[in-house]
């Protein structure tokens, strides 16, 4: 198996061994993040919503915008060059976010978990498909999945802060946890899936020569300076 089909489906495992993990536990875990003190969770309402896909998606489209003028109206190289840089960063977001919500609504929809705010009636592990109704469209977390592809992408692109980036995407994703949105279990699938669309549009992308490029191993690896003169 070469490294880049061994390295995506160790994510696979992961996901899948995560969600296992946390699905016993799920009832306990979320009742005892939703007891914690006021301030904490105030807090996390205060900054669960920048996990929402809908300002990052449309942040992207106005950044892809823009660089498609500036490059159309300007001609000087430098500023061309610029424009060309904008706007693949600008695609690789707006796919990566744009493509992990597209499917994290889909297995939504497919699945049917009941949210947390109806565990009284319906327990942690109710599954009612093709409901279409967002109190049942629990698993995966959507929030989470945008973050998970957000920050996945920013990993990517600069994988000496990935840490950092990583960790930004968790916190978002316990806050969800925390004010009764998830169940951890919902939030780990989420993570992983939009963690998993950020590495594979980066696939796709440094096959074409945009930002990325295939390294020794076969790997995703942004594009150095000198690198950028081939950008398309």
């Amino acid at each position: 198996m070469n490294q880049p089909l061994a390295s995506t489906t160790w994510i696979f495992l992961a996901t899948l061994v995560l969600v296992l993990a946390f699905v016993p536990f799920d009832p306990q875990l979320s009742q005892w993040a939703q007891d914690l003190p006021d301030d904490i969770v105030d807090f996390n309402r205060t900054i669960t919503d920048a996990g929402s896909a809908v300002w990052m998606i449309y942040a992207s489209a106005l950044l892809l915008l823009v660089a498609f003028i500036v490059r159309r109206a300007s001609s000087r190289e430098t500023y061309r060059q610029s424009a060309r840089t904008t706007r693949n960063l600008s695609a690789y977001f707006l796919l990566t976010v744009g493509t992990a919500s597209t499917l994290v609504h889909g297995f939504k929809f497919l699945i049917g978990r009941a949210r947390p705010e109806l565990f009284a009636e319906y327990g942690a592990y109710s599954l009612t498909p093709f409901m279409g109704d967002r109190l049942f469209e629990s698993f995966p977390s959507g929030h989470s999945t945008a973050a998970g592809a957000l920050f996945g992408a920013f990993a990517m692109l600069v994988p000496r802060l990935r840490p950092l980036f990583l960790a930004m995407a968790v916190a978002l994703g316990i806050s969800r946890v925390i004010v009764g949105a998830h169940y951890p279990s919902d939030v780990a699938a989420g993570l992983l899936l939009g963690l998993w669309v950020a590495i594979m549009i980066a696939f796709v992308f440094a096959r074409q020569g945009w930002l990325f490029r295939l390294d020794a191993g076969g790997w995703p690896a942004p594009k150095n300076a000198s690198s950028k003169q081939g950008d398309k």
